[in-house]
């Protein structure tokens, strides 16, 4: 690994684009739970880019537009609402984030549930249809333990 990985909280950032991201934002933030740590708007009402931060992970997201980046991602309703990756969230209490996704435009796809390997968690889409997975389950902790 090099030294600027070693300087940096997360060194995967999941990278998302939404056609509405100025909503985005506030439902991943009031939903979910992630917080603003930098958005850039662009014109016409779009995000340019957008950072947020969720404990010591951070995703980033922009309006879907026609860059070179742009030209290789497809949103999921272009593809028959299938993803080829999606987010893992470790959240302490899996259950409150369960309830206001459910309060929230979020399509829960995996009810709620105690998983064998441990956690409790569940799986929704957003109200763009990106698919979220949130849980308790926390593989950094079950490697400490085992250590």
């Amino acid at each position: 690994m090099g030294t600027s990985a070693a300087k940096t909280r997360a060194t995967v950032i999941p990278a998302l684009r939404y056609r509405d991201a100025k909503a985005a934002v506030r439902y991943l933030c009031d939903v979910l739970g992630f917080e603003k740590h930098a958005v850039y708007e662009g014109k016409d009402n779009t995000i340019m880019h957008a950072e947020l931060s969720f404990g010591n992970g951070m995703i980033m997201l922009g309006s879907v537009t026609e860059t070179p980046y742009g030209k290789h991602i497809s949103q999921p309703d272009d593809i028959g609402h299938r993803e080829t990756q999606s987010p893992y969230l470790v959240v302490a209490d899996a259950d409150a984030v369960y309830a206001r996704a459910k309060k929230g435009k979020f399509q829960i796809v995996i009810d709620i549930k105690d998983e064998d390997y441990g956690g409790r968690g569940f799986t929704c889409r957003d109200p763009e249809g990106h698919l979220w997975t949130v849980g308790t389950y926390d593989p950094w902790k079950a490697i400490a333990e085992a250590a």
